[in-house]
């Protein structure tokens, strides 16, 4: 019978160490609060706006209610305070005291929650997960909007024969604007699908951060990769299905970041990086200058007009008329506009709906905040932007040792922030709920923690994923 002899060349093996059950159910609530983020206006479609206001206040509380406890006892670690985003910080406290000259104080009063609600969940969830737990967090929310999309399509398809309205409402007699539509039943006919978030664009997106997170899942030789395989099908499948210009060039764009990422992981010298920087935003250059000269043909292609589907001529030209009229510290803080308020009830109709955001990131923040605003914008996206950037292409590296493999989890954080600041040039979506999430969540986490493993937690083992272990 084999036994262990009294001089071992190697100590007994052990079983590998387990999260807690308290952590586990940590993980599960951080994905409920992505999905709901990500999937808002699913929320709004569902239970209405009221009804969704319930549920952010909620989801507030009870981070606040776990998030405070665990920073009393500096778990799972000491709270990085001088690591705090700090622009995107200033951005939400300019919001916030531009009450005092806003042009709409209910508005600004009540975005303002929502736009504080979203930073401290952004805080907490940097805080309280590692990058590869935060990583599987965003993949499993993914999962969760792009399943129960597919189901809600198959739905209507085949159950209802016909379009859904928002609240399960009954629909009138006559002919109602598609814009109305939940669903559209189109999952059929060859047209476009919006979804549980009810929103093509929004959709699309989704699916291509999904395509993102997944494939550096499957880079990292995530456990079930023929799963995540699957799952980044349906995300392309949703992608091609929306028919987003937008999120098309996003994707175009990502890709074009992710090529020069890995070209510069094998640049060995300061030399050959200085290569690819001039190769790279030379090349770029050119490509959105042949882009620009082309626009109208490449735009009619994907079935938008030269103004971007009414964007500069209804949209943007009132916009700047009216942040004219407070070029320095802007009219008052709104994201979204509140269509109901008078302030902007009737004032810009696309299909007879009124228009609650801009459609241009910069825009909307200098109608909001003016020139300021723009200010602590940008200084909140180019940080982003550089920590990310050199977070992907620098090589590990906390001590002597210079050789460490990349982790092809630290690409996520430039590919989401590419995608953010293209989206933002056509939609506001990333100064507002997940995109503003994303902005404080990734920003704060690079600030306090730029490797990926390290000064994090000193687990021994990450289910979900097959990693070296640090020494």
């Amino acid at each position: 019978m084999a036994q262990y002899t009294k001089h071992p060349v190697a100590p007994p093996p052990t079983a590998p160490e387990r999260e807690s059950t308290g952590h586990l159910l940590l993980r599960a609530y951080v994905i409920l609060v992505l999905f709901v983020t990500f999937a808002h206006s699913a929320v709004y479609n569902l239970l209405g706006m009221i009804g969704a206001g319930i549920v952010l206040v909620v989801f507030t509380l009870a981070t606040l209610a776990i998030g405070i406890p665990m920073l009393a006892r500096n778990r799972p670690q000491p709270f990085r305070w001088r690591r705090l985003p700090w622009s995107a910080l200033g951005y939400t406290t300019l919001a916030l005291v531009s009450v005092a000259w806003s042009q709409w104080r209910g508005p600004t009063l009540l975005t303002w929650v929502l736009l504080a609600a979203v930073t401290v969940n952004g805080l907490f969830i940097a805080h309280v997960l590692t990058w590869h737990e935060i990583v599987r967090a965003l993949s499993s929310a993914f999962k969760w909007i792009l399943g129960l999309s597919l189901a809600l399509e198959l739905w209507v398809s085949l159950v209802i024969h016909g379009p859904l309205l928002p609240n399960f409402a009954t629909l009138p007699d006559g002919e109602l604007d598609p814009q109305w539509y939940w669903v559209r039943d189109n999952l059929f006919d060859g047209g476009r699908i919006q979804g549980i978030v009810g929103n093509a664009n929004l959709l699309a997106i989704i699916s291509l951060f999904a395509i993102i997170t997944f494939g550096v899942l499957f880079a990292a030789r995530a456990r079930w990769r023929t799963t995540l395989a699957m799952w980044a099908l349906l995300a392309a499948y949703f992608l091609f299905r929306t028919s987003s210009a937008t999120a098309l060039v996003c994707a175009a764009a990502a890709a074009v970041v992710l090529a020069v990422a890995l070209i510069m992981r094998r640049a060995s010298t300061p030399g050959a990086r200085t290569r690819v920087y001039v190769i790279a935003i030379g090349g770029t250059a050119l490509v959105a200058a042949a882009v620009w000269l082309v626009r109208a043909p490449l735009l009619a292609l994907l079935g938008r007009s030269s103004d971007l589907t009414g964007r500069s001529d209804l949209i943007w030209s009132k916009v700047l008329e009216r942040a004219g009229e407070h070029p320095l510290f802007g009219n008052g803080f709104s994201s979204p506009w509140i269509p109901t308020d008078p302030a902007f009830d009737g004032w810009i109709i696309d299909h007879g709906i009124t228009v609650f955001h801009a459609h241009n990131m910069w825009l909307d923040v200098l109608l909001q905040l003016g020139v300021l605003g723009v200010v602590l914008m940008a200084l909140a996206y180019v940080s982003l932007l550089w920590r990310s950037w050199f977070f992907a292409v620098d090589r590990p590296r906390w001590d002597l040792e210079a050789a460490r493999p990349f982790s092809p989890l630290t690409l996520l954080p430039s590919l989401f922030t590419i995608v953010l600041l293209v989206q933002g040039l056509s939609e506001s979506t990333p100064i507002m709920l997940w995109g503003w999430m994303l902005l404080v969540l990734l920003s704060f986490k690079l600030k306090s923690v730029p490797l990926v493993g390290v000064g994090e937690r000193d687990l021994l083992f990450e289910r979900g994923a097959r990693q070296r272990r640090v020494p």
